[in-house]
């Protein structure tokens, strides 16, 4: 292993690629057998999966929001339409 900064690895094609890495770094770090240069990368890239796998789960969050918010809506139409088709 060179002491050359390694280039910024592509975010991980899946949240749960990022995590399984993540899990691998967190394990080469707990060793305490990684040197200096090879911590401060092992850092620098875990952080990248990090926020890589906050905005994921962020937009996993919206989706389910909508999705949420559709059903009520369509739970209000349908109650809606009860009341105009019962009679007085």
């Amino acid at each position: 292993m060179t002491d050359e900064p390694r280039a910024q690895p592509p975010p991980a094609q899946s949240y749960e690629a990022a995590a399984e890495r993540l899990e691998e770094i967190i394990k080469r770090l707990d060793s305490g057998t990684a040197g200096l240069r090879e911590t401060l990368d092992l850092v620098k890239e875990g952080r990248t999966l990090v926020d890589y796998c906050a905005t994921e789960l962020e937009a996993v969050g919206k989706g389910l929001d909508e999705l949420r918010l559709d059903d009520l809506i369509a739970r209000l139409e349908s109650s809606g339409s009860n009341r105009d088709t019962q009679p007085e």
